[in-house]
């Protein structure tokens, strides 16, 4: 991925939350990082490998402007983009792949709750296949069982 397919995401994934002025915003500080990241020697390749998603970073920078997640913000950098590289390599060692899985949208609500009708199903199916499978044995055992009951009970 080269910067400006890099940046061209991070618009993308920006644009349907955030107002033009902050993606603007963060589109020129993503790009000034990456510029400042390989004044000091990096290879923009590097850079961006550091960096990581786009998708993922403009989730988190979603999060933090609708105060959902103003803990990271202020981890990073007391709330503005002043210390963004020792609050960034803390959290790159504390947690360098994290992947969060949230239900905020209604097709991963919708996704879940067909995986939880999938599964139910799946456990009828397979209770209901055990039955009819026994069901052509345990049946004349049963009746032979009833049979001698009965017949025991009457010479007593």
């Amino acid at each position: 991925m080269t910067r400006s397919e890099f940046l061209q995401e991070l618009r993308q994934a920006l644009e349907n939350d955030l107002s033009g002025s902050i993606v603007q915003e963060n589109v020129q500080f993503y790009n000034q990082y990456i510029t400042d990241e390989m004044a000091k020697g990096k290879s923009e390749e590097e850079v961006l490998q550091m960096l990581g998603d786009p998708w993922i970073i403009a989730r988190t920078v979603i999060d933090a402007a609708d105060g959902t997640d103003k803990s990271t913000v202020y981890e990073a950098g007391g709330g503005s983009y002043t210390g963004y590289e020792s609050g960034r390599e803390q959290a790159r060692e504390q947690n360098p792949k994290v992947h969060v899985f949230g239900l905020n949208t209604w097709w991963k609500k919708l996704l879940l709750i067909l995986g939880i009708v999938m599964i139910v199903v799946a456990v009828f199916a397979i209770i209901s296949g055990v039955i009819s499978l026994l069901a052509p044995i345990l049946v004349p055992i049963l009746i032979i069982m009833i049979v001698i009951r009965f017949i025991g009970n009457r010479r007593g």
